[in-house]
């Protein structure tokens, strides 16, 4: 076991190393570097050269690597198999659980039911109790169907009240409109009687343009008159 150990820790090393030659030959060949050796000059293509075949060689290798054996633990716990679970003792020896028969089985359940009953009755809780609580729960579900007309009743209520607060915006709104309405009638009266006013001054100038008309063709009635006379 221990030089199964030994030989998987190598193992474990050669690769970390294997991979490491492999990154920083990817890096030297990603930033285009140069280990000058002297009289030899290894590039990024080299070291990534030389780390890839040192991968190889270790996968190559790890091939033949002989299969560590697990823990057979079906043998300890026999139901991962499909087989009965084991009982241990303390000891790790199986066990032997007793088996009770009937009567000490009756026996259990009747020291139950008398330790029951004598809690129940320590506790003060018997069938007049019983009944107590059972009538209080029907006065609740009395009461209960009491309130739900009331409740009903409330929420007819908050309806109401909702649907009056919506016919008082209703309202509002009507009254705003009529409001902009009644402005706009204004305008046009006051627009209307404008109108009225200036064709009653374009009627009068006209009446005194027809005058001063009518006095010029009297005036120039005249004067030819005048230069008929002369001739």
């Amino acid at each position: 076991m221990a030089k199964s150990k030994a030989t998987k820790k190598i193992m474990n090393m050669v690769y970390g190393l294997g991979a490491s030659v492999v990154i920083i030959g990817a890096l030297f060949k990603i930033l285009h570097w140069e280990l000058d050796l002297g009289a030899i000059k290894l590039g990024g293509g080299t070291l990534l050269a030389i780390g890839l075949i040192t991968e190889a060689l270790i996968f190559a290798i790890s091939a033949f690597e002989p299969v560590e054996e697990g823990y057979d633990w079906a043998v300890v716990f026999p139901e991962l198999a499909g087989g009965q679970p084991r009982q241990l003792g303390f000891a790790g020896e199986q066990a032997q659980v007793p088996s009770k028969s009937n009567v000490e089985i009756q026996a259990i359940k009747e020291s139950l039911s008398e330790k029951l009953d004598g809690i129940l009755k320590e506790a003060k809780v018997d069938a007049e109790l019983m009944q107590s609580l059972a009538k209080s729960i029907r006065n609740f579900e009395g009461a209960a169907k009491e309130i739900a007309p009331v409740a009903d009743a409330m929420a007819s209520t908050h309806k109401y009240g909702e649907e009056l607060s919506e016919a008082a915006s209703n309202l509002e709104s009507l009254n705003s409109l009529y409001k902009l309405q009644l402005e706009r009638t204004e305008r046009q009266v006051s627009a209307q009687a404008g109108i009225a006013e200036n064709l009653d001054s374009l009627n009068r100038q006209m009446l005194s343009f027809k005058d001063n008309l009518k006095s010029l063709n009297t005036i120039y009635g005249g004067m030819l008159s005048a230069m008929g006379g002369a001739r």
